[in-house]
C-alpha cells in the first residue's frame, strides 16, 4: 500500500521560503500570484494491508517525526 503525506504549514505561520519563491516567480514575469505556500510532499510504501492499521501507523509517524504539528498541518492519502 503506499501513503501519500502532503505536509504544509498552518495558517499564520510566517513562510520565508514562498515568500522567496513568490518574489522570484514575479521577478520572472509571472504575475496574478497573491501568495505562495510552501510544503512537503512524502510517499511510504507500505507492507501492512489493513488501511485502517496503515493510516494508524503513518499518522503516528507524522505525529512523531514527519510533521512538526506545532506548526504544520498534515494529510494522509492511502491508496
Amino acid at each position: 500500500m503506499k501513503a501519500r503525506i502532503h505536509i504544509t504549514l498552518k495558517n499564520g505561520v510566517l513562510d520565508p521560503q514562498g515568500k522567496a519563491v513568490g518574489h522570484a516567480l514575479a521577478s520572472l514575469g509571472f504575475g496574478g500570484v497573491e501568495e505562495v505556500r510552501q510544503g512537503k510532499y512524502i510517499e511510504l510504501d507500505l507492507t501492512e494491508t489493513d488501511r485502517a492499521k496503515a493510516r494508524e501507523t503513518v499518522d503516528r509517524m507524522c505525529r512523531t517525526l514527519l510533521a512538526n504539528t506545532v506548526i504544520e498541518n498534515y494529510e494522509i492519502d492511502l491508496g
